[in-house]
């Protein structure tokens, strides 16, 4: 019989010993993503208006799941998410998108009810704050820097929208994930991106319909990429009048 090497038996023990050091994978370690033309997995979160909100609740109307940044840095707030909310607001408020849509949105914020009340709180300065970048003054006269941010600002942000402190409308269910149970289930969760590390998300949007499945997924690859809520428009047509 052939004897087995003194050096293979010691290297099998070393391997052993060092595969049972590490340490277990989680299901916070395996995000576990929603699939396309497939069931949303159900979850129930506290909305910041109140109460809670289960997914599952909601089947028979068409949902739209906005899952904004958030904090971009430390001490500072995404101010393309601001104003995505604020356009979404104004397109609410004119257009009706849940009535002519059967349509209920949600937006999921991987904080607690203090940071998502500060993100309203901010809201006004930073649409003013978009309003300086695309209207600077003596524009003619500022360096490259400033004209640059200011033709980006125009595009990036084509309406001029304004909210007053305090009174930040709050149509859309704010869902509040403090221990980040779903959005690290999504693989939305993340403390670096775009540059910043902070807790935020990656920023996503997805359109469930009225059978709980998921028609649309869309998650951005960096902070300019979002899709517009006239796109957004577009794909609603779609998917809420599919069979």
């Amino acid at each position: 019989m052939k004897k087995t090497s003194p050096l293979l038996i010691l290297a099998g023990i070393c391997l052993g010993l060092a595969l049972s050091s590490l340490p277990a994978f989680s299901q916070e370690e395996r995000p576990t993503p929603a699939l396309l033309e497939q069931p949303v997995p159900d979850f129930t979160l506290p909305a910041f208006q109140g109460g809670t909100v289960t997914l599952s609740s909601l089947k028979g109307k068409n949902i739209m799941i906005v899952f904004p940044r958030g904090l971009a840095a430390e001490g500072h707030w995404c101010t393309i998410c601001n104003y995505a909310y604020a356009d979404l607001l104004d397109i609410e408020k004119n257009e009706q998108l849940r009535k002519n849509y059967d349509l209920e949105i949600l937006y999921v914020f991987p904080y607690g009810k203090d940071l998502v009340q500060q993100w309203l709180d901010v809201l006004p300065e930073q649409l003013d704050k978009i309003k300086t970048w695309k209207n600077p003054a003596e524009a003619d006269r500022q360096d490259e820097k400033v004209k640059a941010r200011m033709e980006i600002a125009r595009k990036g942000f084509p309406k001029d929208l304004s909210a007053e402190k305090g009174k930040i409308p709050v149509p859309f269910p704010i869902l509040m994930d403090e221990d980040r149970k779903v959005t690290k289930e999504l693989g939305l969760f993340t403390t670096e991106w775009g540059g910043s590390k902070i807790d935020q998300l990656i920023p996503a949007v997805f359109v469930i319909d009225k059978q709980g499945i998921l028609l649309f997924k869309y998650i951005s690859q960096n902070t300019w990429d979002r899709p517009g809520w006239e796109y957004m428009k577009r794909v609603l047509e779609v998917t809420t009048a599919a069979k």
